[in-house]
């Protein structure tokens, strides 16, 4: 068969994922504050796209309204003109002055020239300036406002200004303030040293003996425990500087291990005290603080804004509303685009106003739908999780995203976009949308399956109702847990109990021992 060509003609069908469609999914995903973020990049980029607040704001204003607001204008100048007495020019009478005061202020005030509100302006020799004259006590104290103290509030140092501060006082030799000020650069955020003293000392070409000087020294400085390299070493500063130091509690500091398994018999027998003088050891431990930068370190935390609100109805269901403050509210101009057609321009602007009304049109209809779609999905949440929203945290139902998209006809990977990075405001606080989707663990005899969250809850209220001398296991919660219905095993215990931050039944039995 002789190889040749030819041309043919095939029909089929392909799914495309044009750009307006990845916009559309990229949508979804993003929080409100990656919403905005985006949406202002998009009126910054399109000139046809303005916000809704600055539409209203651009609406012409009537007659009626003008000549109100022209009459409030006046208004206020004729009061302006009767109260405003710094405008005023005050003549000074210095003969009369002179006999008040008993001594001679002709030299004081130029006669020729009346005092007035403008004294103190920049070049006047009498350095007393609008601000002095309204703001000193008892002059022009009625009705004016004081001086914004919000104004004079200095910024909040960072830890690595806080502790070059006291290094520019601490230190006189230029040396000893490099290798200082390169000591506070390998100090994170929590206040600890994250450089080894060789490796700094390798780095400046400095004699190590000089750097752990250099480093004593910034030990030294605010917040106390600071420069420390380990957890050891920050409590044993605060303790020196507490002049609480002594053999007792370096045995104690030096064995923080046996501290964190609260093995409390083995800390007796080497720090060599009583059971009494232990718990105040203990407690003097436990009021220093294991991260002495935090109070400087960090952005300040955003709160948590939620996208959906919900609250009880009238007929004893469940209102469920989007969080307007959280929608970004745009519109598409079309009077501009009109009246940018109408002045006939080349073919090149015509397709710019073109692409950019459709791409606004476009974002318009996705934000729209986005909003449809997480409004859609967080009701079926709410009619899924009824119970929890009523009873608490116990009757919390096992819930996954396959459920949430049949019921709504959606796929589960647009469900799953939909509740990422968004929050819900319940009468039972303030959740993540993914956190009313848990696992499924089996009842002991058959019947509706527990949700993970509520076997977690329930463990957690049983190990706080314990007493010291009815300290359950893992295998006796696990046999408490299928008294109540609830097929679990002990590991699954045990998972859920580190989940919680819960120490084992023999810490737990030693900590309250001591109490």
């Amino acid at each position: 068969m002789a190889l040749t060509t030819r041309l043919m003609l095939r029909q089929g069908q392909s799914l495309v994922m044009t750009p307006q469609l990845l916009q559309a999914i990229k949508l979804l995903q993003l929080s409100h504050l990656e919403l905005a973020s985006f949406v202002q990049e998009e009126l910054d980029r399109n000139p046809l796209l303005e916000r809704e607040d600055e539409a209203a704001a651009a609406e012409p204003v009537s007659a009626i309204d003008r000549y109100a607001a022209a009459q409030e204008r006046a208004s206020a100048l004729e009061a302006a003109a009767a109260t405003d007495w710094e405008r005023a020019e005050l003549p000074i009478e210095t003969g009369a002055l002179s006999a008040e005061m008993g001594s001679d202020v002709s030299n004081t005030f130029d006669v020729e020239q009346p005092v007035t509100a403008t004294a103190g302006a920049p070049g006047d020799d009498n350095g007393l300036s609008q601000a002095a004259w309204t703001g000193a006590p008892g002059v022009g104290g009625g009705g004016l406002e004081s001086p914004n103290l919000e104004a004079y509030v200095a910024a909040r140092p960072s830890l690595p200004e806080h502790l070059e501060a006291q290094l520019s006082v601490a230190c006189a030799d230029a040396r000893d303030r490099l290798i200082g000020r390169a000591i506070i650069e390998a100090i994170d955020e929590q206040g600890y040293l994250r450089e080894s003293v060789d490796d700094i000392a390798r780095r400046l070409g400095a004699a190590p003996a000089r750097v752990e000087a250099a480093l004593a020294t910034v030990q030294t400085f605010e917040p106390s425990g600071v420069g420390a390299r380990d957890l050891a070493e920050c409590l044993a500063i605060q303790l020196k500087e507490r002049d609480r130091f002594d053999p007792a509690m370096q045995a104690l500091v030096a064995n923080l291990p046996l501290l964190a398994k609260r093995d409390f018999a083995q800390l007796r027998k080497l720090c060599g005290v009583d059971d009494e003088d232990l718990a105040e050891m203990v407690g003097e431990i436990r009021r220093l603080d294991p991260r002495p930068g935090r109070a400087f370190g960090g952005e300040p935390v955003q709160p948590v804004i939620p996208d959906v609100v919900v609250t009880a109805a009238a007929d004893g269901g469940w209102k469920v509303e989007l969080n307007t403050d959280v929608l970004p509210r745009v519109l598409v101009n079309q009077s501009y685009a009109a009246r940018v057609n109408a002045a006939r321009p080349d073919e090149e602007s015509r397709a710019f106003v073109a692409t950019c009304l459709q791409n606004a049109n476009w974002l318009t209809r996705s934000l729209e739908q986005r909003a449809r779609t997480i409004l859609k999905v967080a009701s079926e949440i709410v009619r899924q999780q009824d119970g929890f929203l009523a009873y608490g945290v116990e009757r919390l139902r096992p819930l996954n995203l396959r459920a949430i998209a049949a019921a709504i006809g959606m796929h589960e990977s647009t469900v799953s976009r939909v509740t990422s990075n968004k929050y819900m405001a319940t009468p039972r606080g303030l959740y993540e949308m993914k956190y009313f989707f848990t696992a499924a663990i089996q009842a002991d005899h058959g019947g509706q399956a527990h949700s993970a969250e509520a076997v977690r809850h329930r463990i957690k209220q049983l190990i706080d109702q314990e007493t010291e001398n009815a300290i359950l296991s893992d295998d006796a919660i696990v046999a408490r847990l299928r008294e109540a219905n609830i097929d679990i095993a002990r590991r699954t215990v045990a998972k859920y109990r580190e989940s919680l931050r819960i120490p084992s039944s023999v810490e737990r039995r030693r900590e309250k021992a001591t109490l």
